[in-house]
């Protein structure tokens, strides 16, 4: 039992701590190399927008459907289900594909080549989240997101920096980021195959006779209409963006959405390794354990996510100031602050999401997905047509949106399950980080800001550790104090 927990700790570390790491050399580029062509960054990632999209076609709901069937399946099942899996993804990417040949040929834009590189990038990333859910079954998912969340972070600074060496043009640096996600295939591919070997075994009318045919497609037609529409729903405002206001506009954007990411990576690791265990405890009505688990991650990433984003508040501005940039830099501060606030509370309603996806009620994604799409669209068209607020309303429409979107889960989840992931503590939690911020932030500033960024953050991560520590409110923090402090005294 011990080693059943340690094990996913152990993953969640080492996943955020490659997060991190690819977090740091994004942060690096975004302040450095990024500023300096914001319309090429714009253009990369109206591209990512297009693979993001293209990818759950492909993949139409099959790497849900692998965590979702895995529990109830022995050995050679489960390697049945993983190449029918492979199987369909083929398929289907050689449909998409003739689409887009359809589309360039009947509806001619200015920006439609840009479909061909975006395509290859969606297949090789259709396979690496089958093989990563199929990792994350082994409960393996740290070195498969190293090629993940590092390659491309790599990949992404030094082409641009060839770009804006006129060593390479805009058309080949597109070329090569493809092919950099590519190398994540194979990578990706190489390190499954090693520990796990599925066969070659593609009868598959004995899966189909453990599990019914008919729950395995509509489950997996339901969470791929999830899936795009979360997608959609996230992902649209750098496609409007791009078509509506200008390609240095999205490129402005997509920099703060780099940065105000770096507050979710603990969450993205947790909800990784722990949808296995979620799916168990619904399969087995487990809802006391499910309801504890649920209660200890939600304070736990809302104390994570409330302590870097206290950071982001109090220091962004003195940061960006000791910046020779700050110029390019200084019309990304709100919408950070705004899409920073959003991630925050995405954080403090834990794993609402998995929730749902792996019980019978799966289906209320759909809805609730196909709400927040008519919300996100509507009123990023208001705040473009409206009014003057640029890409700040952008901001502005994703945090009201994605904020209704998490009430309308915890709702739910509260209606048919009886779950809530908040009490006491996590009321404690908020007013600690509420008042802590509010009196930091009007502590009087010095003239230097280096000095204003290290006393201000440096003062708000020890009163909120501090606090949090000697009022026990989140379980893991006090297990590592207490490890911290006893390594020191020994």
């Amino acid at each position: 039992m011990g080693k059943e927990k340690v094990a996913p700790m152990k993953q969640v570390v080492l996943y955020a701590i490659i997060n991190y790491m690819g977090t740091v050399i994004g942060i690096v580029s975004a302040l450095f190399i990024y500023p300096e062509d914001y319309g090429f960054l714009g253009t990369v990632r109206y591209v990512d927008n297009i693979w993001q999209l293209l990818y759950p076609i492909m993949v139409l709901g099959a790497s849900q459907a692998l965590i979702k069937f895995y529990p109830a399946l022995q050995e050679h099942y489960r390697k049945q289900l993983f190449n029918y899996s492979l199987i369909s993804v083929f398929i289907i990417s050689i449909l998409v594909l003739a689409g887009i040949f359809i589309y360039n040929i009947g509806l001619k834009s200015e920006d439609s080549y840009l479909l061909y590189f975006a395509f290859p990038i969606a297949v090789s990333m259709a396979y690496v989240e089958l093989f990563k859910k199929q990792a994350q079954d082994l409960q393996k998912i740290a070195v498969p997101t190293l090629y993940e969340k590092i390659f491309p972070k790599v990949a992404l600074p030094v082409i641009f920096l060839l770009l804006l060496r006129n060593i390479l043009t805009e058309d080949t640096s597109l070329l090569w980021y493809a092919v950099s996600y590519a190398v994540i295939f194979v990578l990706t591919a190489i390190y499954l195959f090693k520990r796990f070997n599925p066969g070659f075994n593609y009868r598959f009318k004995t899966l189909f006779g453990q599990i019914s045919r008919k729950d395995y497609f509509r489950y997996s037609l339901y969470s791929f209409a999830g899936s795009l529409g979360s997608l959609l729903a996230f992902r649209i405002d750098g496609i409007i963006i791009f078509n509506m206001i200008s390609e240095e506009a999205n490129g402005v954007f997509s920099n703060a959405v780099t940065l105000a990411s770096t507050l979710q990576i603990p969450a993205i690791g947790m909800f990784a390794l722990y949808a296995p265990i979620i799916s168990t405890y619904l399969k087995n009505g487990n809802f006391k354990d499910l309801d504890i688990k649920y209660k200890e991650i939600a304070r736990l990433l809302f104390f994570i996510g409330a302590v870097l984003y206290s950071c982001i508040f109090l220091g962004i501005e003195d940061l960006f100031r000791i910046l020779p940039a700050y110029e390019k830099l200084k019309d990304t501060i709100p919408v950070i602050i705004v899409l920073g606030f959003s991630v925050l509370i995405n954080m403090a309603t834990g794993f609402n999401g998995e929730i749902i996806t792996y019980s019978k009620y799966y289906r209320f994604n759909l809805v609730a997905i196909l709400v927040l799409i008519f919300l996100n669209v509507s009123l990023n068209l208001y705040f473009i047509y409206y009014t003057d607020t640029g890409i700040m309303g952008v901001a502005y429409a994703s945090f009201v949106s994605m904020t209704l979107f998490n009430i309308s889960k915890l709702l739910f989840i509260y209606k048919k399950f009886g779950l809530l992931p908040f009490d006491k503590s996590f009321a404690k939690l908020a007013l600690i980080f509420a008042i802590s911020g509010t009196a930091i932030y009007f502590l009087p500033d010095f003239e230097s800001h280096i000095i204003n960024l290290i006393y201000k953050t440096g003062l708000s991560i020890l009163i909120n550790v501090v606090a949090v520590y000697k009022l026990r409110l989140v379980y893991q923090v006090n297990v590592w104090a207490d490890m911290a402090l006893a390594k020191i005294r020994g």
